[in-house]
């Protein structure tokens, strides 16, 4: 599991090309799939959680078509990454 988030200038905007040219991108990559959530108090930042491991995140994140797709969503910046801490039980 990997969770990230990002800043985005329109979040249906964002939404739209995410669920088609982002899935499509991600899926070659190995993503078995994300569940994105809009952010409290930033209401231009979102947050995913992508089941993906490392490896294909990375592959996504260097592949040369990646930073149109990013740019396509509306994206202000690049993702970041959450410091997975650990699993804990109930």
């Amino acid at each position: 599991m990997i969770l990230a988030t990002t800043k985005v200038k329109d979040v249906e905007h964002f939404l739209e090309v995410y669920g088609t040219t982002g899935a499509d991108k991600r899926g070659s990559h190995g993503s078995k799939g994300s569940t994105v959530y809009r952010d409290p108090i930033e209401e231009d930042r979102v947050w995913a959680v992508f089941d993906w491991d490392e490896d294909g995140w990375m592959a996504f994140a260097t592949d040369p078509e990646t930073p149109g797709i990013l740019q396509e969503a509306g994206h202000l910046g690049r993702p970041s990454l959450g410091q997975y801490l650990g699993t804990f039980s109930a």
